[in-house]
């Protein structure tokens, strides 16, 4: 596929590390979703209800700079930029089919790396059964938090041994750029095996925990 154009103000480090990524073939068996569609019919409910919300409003989501908190049962809790989230991870392409609950469907190359990888980098102590992800929650940025839509912010959890999986893992990109406001930038989770609500968007929290 050719990849979409990045945004002008991506950061040099950044721009990099995408450069290097691994490309992965089209395993699915169905032609790609075009970038057009996968970046202009989201749920992204901190931006409004309708599918053409978060490509209209989204725009106003700064994700510079942006830090990822990691707390909980784990050894090594802290509060890291998104660029010494990503340090240690080399990126790669892998083409996912997207299933929404709704009863649609995309074919998307999703740009990220290994969840298993990153949570065994902090390292989980021996009675975490879960991992929780919790994404932004900033009135001025993201509107419709200013509603009772949804109870925010937005929440969502893996068992221990589902994040592991190798399939699932933390994008940054999309069609070999970074990923757009309105697809959950910078940071999204991508869990291919179950519906789309469970790739948590915008994340700003990563939670080891006992209990659901």
């Amino acid at each position: 596929y050719s990849a979409a154009q990045e945004r002008n103000n991506v950061p040099a480090w950044f721009k990099q590390k995408i450069s290097t990524r691994r490309l992965q073939a089209n395993t699915t068996g169905e032609s790609l979703t075009p970038y057009d569609s996968v970046s202009t019919y989201n749920n992204f409910y901190e931006f409004g209800l309708d599918k053409s919300d978060p490509a209209e409003n989204a725009h106003t989501l700064k994700t510079e700079p942006w830090t990822v908190t990691i707390e909980g049962l784990c050894n090594k809790t802290g509060t890291y930029s998104l660029e010494d989230i990503l340090k240690p991870h080399p990126l790669e392409d892998r083409i996912y089919r997207f299933r929404c609950v709704e009863a649609w469907s995309m074919v998307v190359p999703w740009l990220g790396f290994s969840l298993a990888d990153l949570i065994k980098r902090f390292e989980p102590k021996a009675e975490a059964k879960y991992i929780e992800f919790v994404t932004l929650v900033d009135k001025q940025q993201m509107p419709n938090q200013r509603t009772r839509a949804l109870d925010w912010p937005y929440v969502e959890g893996l068992r221990l041994d589902e994040a592991m999986n190798p399939l699932a893992m933390m994008a940054v990109g999309v069609y070999g750029r970074s990923l757009p406001p309105q697809n959950g930038a910078p940071l999204r989770l991508i869990v291919p095996w179950k519906y789309g609500f469970k790739s948590i968007k915008s994340i700003v929290k990563i939670r080891s925990t006992a209990t659901q």
